[in-house]
C-alpha cells in the first residue's frame, strides 16, 4: 500500500509524474485525455514513491 503522509509527499509524486507525463505526452503528439490513469498508473509503479520509507510502514 502507498501512503502520503504530507501534502508535500504527494505533491512531489504528482510533480514526478507531471514531469513524466509531459515527455508521453510529446511522444503521443497530442493532448492525453487518459491523463489521471496515466498518473495514477505511473505513481503506483514510481521508484521513489514506492520505496519511500512511509510507503514501507503502511
Amino acid at each position: 500500500m502507498i501512503r502520503f503522509d504530507t501534502a508535500e509527499e504527494l505533491a512531489a509524486a504528482l510533480r514526478r509524474a507531471a514531469e513524466a507525463h509531459g515527455v508521453h505526452e510529446q511522444e503521443l503528439g497530442h493532448y492525453d485525455e487518459g491523463w489521471p490513469d496515466w498518473y495514477a498508473a505511473f505513481m503506483l509503479r514510481d521508484p521513489a514513491t514506492v520505496h519511500s520509507p512511509d510507503a514501507e510502514r503502511s
